[in-house]
């Protein structure tokens, strides 16, 4: 690659230059925030059709998002591996290492698919059986869709990630542009042309995942880019690779799903306070994500950056960057807080949200801007850059264990023991940020992340 070539004339540059860095992470900040942006629409659209319709949106999507975390995870694991090996110029280790993500990813995905599929009636009912009839009805139908997209999802997460390890993050910003825009408009032509309320919706978001997944891996069959992967039903299982992509992206997934089954206990305990309570969960949810989405971007172009540092030997490298990285995402949270909060009420308003849901959410987004440039950063952007390095049980470790010592324990006592509303939920969070930085930092610090070996 082009840096790499740089880099051996001269071993004191940098690996990635300024415009490097520049052309890696800026597309992918894009496409997050874009998405979180198209996300936010999307959820407006389903609040004009009523409080129980984004109510259930958002219930289910608590469920979508768990699924989705684990893929991700795993896709990441992929990704880590493929940048390992490019940075240490084993073209053809990373083209394996693709074709085996893509083949555990399509598997995975399919059963995870079929999976929701059959239990999906006991599912909703076990976890959200307090909920209003009106709610239930549309989650079914919204589930039922969604979970049909699961596939979908799996593919596009690999291919993505695969094209991100070898700095080509410029596809799948477009693709992913493409497939909002096309969500979007389906909605206004499903939910506002046809009055298909929630179900319009639903398909949608279907529609768009599979344009998502059919453009991405037609992409991968280029062969001017490093990694090219064509003949896909020949793939055939390669366990010592696939090992290595589980040995990292299990631990990613339990982690994320981990943190997907505290935030469905935390919004079992939120949907007993009622549907006003629900509706502004569900908006803060969504504000919070779009003004962190930004600062999580660099966090994903950070492991393509640290793993191939490390994958080149350049461990010093590595360190470098993920200080450099953190700085920036710093002053990118400052800014997206400040931004998302003066959009805050103009968005709710839009949203067509009651009065009483949208003041909840005003007080809450308030509290989240407020203590989230404090401690997010150290709490996720250095952890992105560890488990790059294959540093992954440590982070699983650290993040399940804060995540239900302080963020679930905490909100479930403040709302059931002391009658808090859901700015419990924030205070739950904060806590949680708080402890995860303080023991990322030491662990950072330490420097035990360095003494993993991902590549041979």
């Amino acid at each position: 690659m082009k840096h790499q070539l740089k880099n051996n004339s001269n071993e004191s540059a940098h690996l990635y230059s300024n415009l490097d860095l520049r052309k890696l992470l800026a597309p992918v900040i894009v496409e997050q925030l874009l998405s979180s942006l198209m996300g936010t629409v999307d959820t407006m659209m389903v609040s004009n059709v009523g409080s129980a319709a984004i109510s259930a949106v958002s219930l289910v999507d608590s469920i979508n998002i768990l699924v989705i975390q684990a893929l991700s995870a795993l896709a990441a694991g992929g990704a880590i591996l493929c940048s390992q090996y490019l940075g240490s110029c084993n073209e053809k280790g990373a083209n394996d290492s693709a074709r085996q993500v893509l083949f555990i990813m399509a598997v995975l995905s399919t059963i995870l698919s079929a999976i929701c599929l059959i239990f999906r009636y006991p599912l909703l009912s076990a976890i959200f059986g307090a909920v209003e009839a009106d709610v239930m009805r549309n989650s079914q139908v919204y589930f039922l869709f969604t979970l049909l997209s699961f596939p979908f999802i799996g593919l596009y997460d690999a291919g993505a990630s695969i094209m991100r390890a070898q700095n080509n993050s410029r596809s799948p910003m477009i693709i992913s542009v493409i497939s909002n825009f096309m969500n979007i408009g389906g909605n206004a032509i499903l939910i506002f042309g046809l009055g298909m309320g929630v179900e319009g919706a639903a398909i949608s978001t279907l529609i768009s995942r599979i344009f998502c997944a059919v453009v991405v891996i037609w992409q991968l069959r280029s062969d001017r880019a490093p990694i090219c992967v064509r003949n896909y039903l020949a793939i055939r299982p390669d366990w010592s690779i696939i090992k290595k992509v589980l040995l990292i992206g299990i631990p990613s997934g339990i982690e994320n799903s981990m943190f997907q089954f505290g935030k469905l206990a935390i919004q079992s305990t939120v949907s007993t306070l009622g549907t006003v309570a629900i509706a502004a969960q569900a908006m803060t949810n969504i504000l919070e994500n779009l003004n962190g989405v930004a600062a999580m971007g660099i966090g994903i172009g950070l492991m393509t950056v640290v793993g191939q540092c490390l994958g080149a030997g350049r461990k010093d490298e590595a360190i470098y960057y993920i200080k450099k990285l953190s700085w920036i995402s710093e002053c990118v949270i400052i800014g997206s807080c400040l931004f998302v909060f003066a959009l805050t009420k103009p968005i709710t308003m839009l949203g067509g949200m009651e009065p009483e849901s949208a003041k909840l959410c005003m007080q809450m987004m308030l509290f989240i801007t407020i203590v989230k440039p404090i401690s997010w950063v150290l709490s996720f952007i250095p952890a992105y850059g560890m488990r790059a390095a294959g540093d992954v049980k440590f982070s699983m470790i650290v993040s399940c264990c804060t995540m239900w010592l302080c963020r679930v324990s905490l909100c479930i006592y403040l709302c059931r023991v002391w009658g808090f509303g859901p700015i419990a939920v924030w205070i739950g969070m904060f806590t949680d940020w708080t402890a995860r930085g303080i023991i990322f930092t030491l662990r950072f610090h330490s420097r035990r992340w360095l003494n993993h070996h991902v590549i041979d």
